[in-house]
């Protein structure tokens, strides 16, 4: 597991906010502006979320992206892994290899307890409670 954030999965958290916070579709140069992002950049952002249904993109001139879900029925731990993958990948943080309860690196214990809370954190965490960009 990372402890970090990539931008990519920031990004997403703030555009499902401002999606909420929106009257309407927003076309992705106009999210990409909301962000602070370059409107190439939208696309790898809203892919994943649009993928899993909780937003909608319309194509055309009247298109844009639009929220399709409620946010107080998403985490920001759903949204982190729907963008970045499973937050705990099973590799030591350590050694170049996956991780061996049996044979434990000196950080493994504290590692685990560090990864449980932030995914717990994380997983608590609605993305209603989350605030605006």
């Amino acid at each position: 597991m990372r402890l970090e954030i990539t931008q990519r999965a920031e990004l997403a958290v703030r555009a499902l906010v401002t999606l909420e916070d929106a009257s309407g579709r927003l076309k992705s140069v106009d999210l990409a502006g909301l962000l602070g992002t370059t409107a190439g950049f939208v696309p790898q952002v809203m892919g994943p979320l649009v993928r899993v249904g909780w937003v909608r993109s319309v194509s055309g001139p009247t298109g844009g992206y639009e929220l399709v879900c409620e946010l107080d029925t998403l985490s920001v731990l759903d949204v982190v892994e729907t963008v970045d993958g499973p937050t705990d990948t099973g590799r030591c943080v350590v050694a170049e290899r996956v991780c061996d309860p049996s044979d434990p690196c000196v950080l493994h214990v504290a590692w685990g307890r560090a990864r449980d809370e932030l995914r717990s954190s994380l997983g608590r965490l609605q993305m209603s409670e989350v605030g605006s960009a």
